[in-house]
């Protein structure tokens, strides 16, 4: 039986961008946006746990093939379309990704359906600023990065950079100082966050909230799914009745 077999199949567009898109379950609008390479079991398994949470679950395919188990090589194929695609912003600077587009669009559209005070956002590693970038709409009141990988730390500027245009930052900025909270968690060891926690603490103050673990090996890297701390699943669900739940 596939992992997405009480999933209902749909498809959204937004920006310019049409993706597959998978629903489950009753209550406040989540959109969990997967990591590379795609919409695996742990992912999955992850969604589960925020539908038995109470909530409704949206999961956009960006990349790969939902439901396939992670490997070496379809790791490197969804890496590999991540960095030629152009609504991915993988190392430049300054900039927000075209998908954010489609994301908010998908996330207002979630709104309307599901009501309540607002929608989550949980992005995780190459999507983990999404979430970020998709607080310009005000419908999200609820974001949380889980390892957020773009773009690529490849150097002190990148691995400093938020992947948001300055107009994008300027609005996430007034969301926070506003009181919007934003979640973020990361193994205090993975190289591929960089230093943007770092950048998060300075640039949103106290709306932004830390979670960090110790690495047990060099490979953490997925604190929600691969490599899952039950602890931080506890916090995301937590943050998620807080800001969504009456």
């Amino acid at each position: 039986m596939s992992p997405l077999s009480e999933w209902t199949l749909g498809s959204f567009t937004g920006g310019g961008i049409t993706r597959e898109t998978y629903v489950r379950g009753k209550g406040p609008g989540v959109v969990i946006i997967h990591e590379i390479p795609g919409i695996t079991p742990k992912v999955i398994e992850f969604a589960d746990a925020v539908v038995a949470a109470g909530f409704t679950v949206v999961m956009p395919a960006l990349v790969g093939r939902p439901g396939k188990d992670i490997s070496g090589w379809y790791l490197m194929q969804s890496m590999a379309r991540v960095c030629v695609a152009r609504e991915f912003t993988t190392w430049a600077t300054g900039e927000s990704s075209a998908v954010s587009l489609f994301l908010r669009d998908l996330s207002r559209d979630v709104h309307e359906q599901c009501g309540g005070p607002g929608v989550g956002a949980i992005g995780m590693c190459f999507s983990g600023g999404f979430a970020l970038g998709m607080m310009v709409n005000g419908h999200v009141v609820a974001p949380v990065l889980s390892q957020p990988s773009l773009p690529f730390a490849v150097g002190a500027r990148r691995s400093a950079d938020l992947n948001l245009s300055p107009a994008d930052l300027e609005a996430v900025k007034r969301r926070a100082a506003e009181g919007c909270q934003v979640l973020g968690l990361r193994f205090d060891r993975d190289r591929l966050v960089g230093t943007r926690f770092d950048s998060l603490r300075r640039e949103l103050g106290d709306a932004f909230i830390a979670v960090e673990y110790p690495s047990r090996s060099k490979k953490d890297h997925s604190v929600l799914t691969e490599h899952r701390v039950d602890d931080g699943v506890e916090r995301v669900l937590s943050f998620l009745r807080d800001k969504l739940s009456p």
